[in-house]
Parts: structure tokens; sequence; C-alpha cells
């Protein structure tokens, strides 16, 4: 077997191409666009490249045929509350099924954060933001994935494990259905919140984009600066976002809520567009965003999924949240386009984010894993990511 450093086009394409082709027999796969992973490794498209750096290689076996990939990364804000020593990453982890050609993808990875200063590494994640390709699926391969879900063969898991990677935390998913109605609970929330003048619940409107990538910065930043991992956003960044995201966004399932005009909670939700990319094999060119046009414009998308749910910590006690996704819910109902919502994953170590999944009445779905690998455990046992602390509300 060869480690093969992927640095030309032929080698990008490889680099892609083993993904689906050691997920095929799986008729739930649904391929990434290329472009999209490709992207990833641009340091021209990456901003992560300012303060990291990242590495991509190939397996091949002697015949020259790929059999497994691999990237490592690391950054200087890539930070888990708790961990006091520099973590690298791997990710975009494939290999055939068997242990020594994953642990030479391993040592590979491994080999290079030691040189750049790490001293353990997560894995399988994302060289960017946490709602793409982050965690190895562990349940949950009897259905199409969402868009930005990982998706792997099953054995993966036992390939990491016997490795020695251990896992840092589980990622959940839950899933319902749109018309199913919600718990009287949150009809009550409701209620109360719509009966007061200065709190109020509305659904983007395209028109002022910018308004409301602001109102997401605001809140964002708020509801995550006290999880310790130094994830500030700027607008340009979320302008990028929403401006990317047009096309296929669906205003009426982009929730703000507010208190005299602050912003105070939002309710992020995109209609799944794998459900859209499923027929393009990895190609995103004229033709498929034409086909992608006509399949938004006859209404052949029924599923959302949710992108970023977030309260302010001063408002977090008061059930704003009910609130929110009430008032999401009465829309839906009424304009009955989309049946299935399958929410982003939220991790054990932030239970009261379960807790809100579960009280919807949604049943799990998915079950992710995030591991970690420490080089020298008697330097740094493994410990868990721990609990989130919470911000009691005003």
């Amino acid at each position: 077997m060869k480690i093969v450093e992927v640095n030309t086009p032929i080698l990008d394409k490889a680099f892609v191409d083993i993904n689906a082709s050691l997920n095929k027999q799986n008729p739930y796969y649904i391929r990434p666009l290329d472009n999209e992973v490709l992207q990833v490794f641009d340091p021209l498209k990456n901003k992560l490249f300012k303060n990291g750096d990242a590495k991509r290689w190939i397996l091949q076996n002697k015949e020259g045929k790929t059999i497994g990939r691999i990237a490592a990364f690391y950054y200087s804000n890539y930070k888990n509350k708790g961990t006091e020593y520099p973590v690298g990453c791997v990710g975009y982890f494939d290999c055939i099924d068997n242990q020594d050609a994953a642990n030479l993808l391993f040592d590979t990875a491994k080999k290079w954060l030691s040189q750049n200063g790490m001293e353990a590494m997560d894995g399988p994640i994302n060289f960017g933001d946490r709602d793409k390709w982050w965690g190895l699926m562990v349940e949950g391969f009897e259905k199409e994935p969402m868009y930005g879900m990982s998706f792997n063969p099953p054995y993966y898991e036992t390939l990491l494990s016997n490795y020695g990677f251990q896992n840092y935390y589980n990622q959940y998913y839950y899933g319902i259905e749109v018309n199913q109605a919600l718990p009287p609970r949150f009809k009550e929330r409701y209620e109360k919140f719509i009966a007061k003048p200065d709190y109020q619940a509305k659904h983007l409107d395209k028109k002022n984009l910018e308004k409301y990538a602001q109102d997401f910065v605001t809140i964002y930043n708020a509801a995550w600066a006290q999880h310790g991992e130094a994830k500030a956003i700027t607008l340009d960044q979320i302008m990028k976002l929403f401006k990317t995201l047009k096309p296929i966004m669906d205003e009426r399932v982009v929730w703000f809520a507010y208190y005299k005009e602050d912003p105070i909670a939002m309710f992020i939700n995109i209609p799944d567009v794998n459900q859209y990319f499923k027929y393009f094999d990895g190609k995103l060119g004229l033709l498929q965003k034409a086909h992608l046009m006509w399949m938004k414009w006859t209404g052949k998308n029924d599923r959302l999924t949710g992108l970023a749910f977030g309260v302010v910590p001063k408002y977090q006690a008061l059930g704003i949240d009910s609130f929110l996704i009430y008032s999401s819910a009465l829309l839906l109902y009424k304009i009955k386009t989309y049946q299935e919502y399958e929410m982003g994953w939220a991790a054990d170590w932030n239970p009261k984010m379960v807790n809100i999944y579960k009280s919807l009445g949604a049943q799990p779905s998915r079950r992710m894993v995030t591991f970690r690998y420490i080089f020298d455990t008697q330097a740094h046992p493994f410990e868990r990511h721990p609990i989130m602390e919470y911000t009691t509300g005003a």
C-alpha cells in the first residue's frame, strides 16, 4: 500500500471519487457536491487557512487503485472547553474494510499533526463549520442523509475504535412529521408571549436580507459565547451564507424572535437540498442548476432540515424557544408544503438542546460520534467533552 499526498487535479478527483465508491452499496447514499468538498481545501476559499493548515492523502493498493483517503488539519481557534493542550483534526476519512489500511491513514495524519505541534486529534470532522460533515455516522444508515450530513459504511466505527480513538461526544439528530401536533405546553407559552406587545416572532423577508443577517450574528454570538470555543462570527460571513442559500431558501421557515426590536432568538431551517443533489452525482453545473430550479418550482421537496437554533442567554429560561417554534409551526400547518423535518445535531454535552428536541415529541433519527485520539495518554488522560454550563434566564 502507498500513501500519496493530494496536490493535483487528478488526485483531487481520486479524493472525491473514493467516497462514492465505498458508499455505493448503500441505496440511501447521496454524493456530496465535489466542488463543495474541494473548496474546503482551497486557501482562497477557506478562511481557516489564515490561522491553520491542512493536508490530504489518498491510499493506493499495489495495483494503483485508490482504497482510502484522509485529511488532517489544525487551526488556532479550534477549541473544546476543558482542553488545555493543542488538538488537531482529521476528516474526510474513507477506507476499505481493512485495519492495516486504516492504520496507515491514521498514522500519516498523526505524524503530520505531531510535526505541527498537535498532541491529539479529533475526528472525523470538517475543516470548517459544524453544520457540515461533522462526526462519524454510527446509527441512521437506513434513510437518505440530509444536506451536509456525514454518511459512511457502518464498519468505520470499528476501524477508528481499533486504532485507539475514543468517543469524545455523541451527536444526536431527531426527526418529526411536520404536521404532527406539538404538545399543549407549546401553545400555552405561545399564547403567553403573543399577549405581550413587546415580544414578537416573524419570519425572514428576502428583501431585507442584511437586516436578518445582522440579527443572526447578534443572536449567534451571544448564544454561543458561553461555550468558550471562540465561535464569534461576522456579518460578512453570514451575508455570504445567506446569499449562497438564497436560491433555495424558503423565507417562511427562517424565524426570529424579538423583544422591543432586539433580536433574542432564531430558528433557522432550509429545504433539504439533498433531495435535489441526489440526482446530480456530485456535479452542479448549468444543467444541474436548471434542473434544481425546476424541481424547486414544481414542489419536489417536502423535507426540512435545521441549520441553527439559539436563544440569547438572558432569555433562555422564559419559554422563548416554545414561542418561536410554535409560531413557525402555525405557518407550516397552513402552507402544507413540508412533511418531514430532521433537526440539526445536538451534542450530549448540550442536554438542554437535546431536551428541547424531545419536548417536541421528536424521535431519534441518527447518531454521530466525534472521536478523540490522544497521542500520549500519560501526559493527557482521556476525558469526554464536559457538559455545557447554562446561563440562567432573566
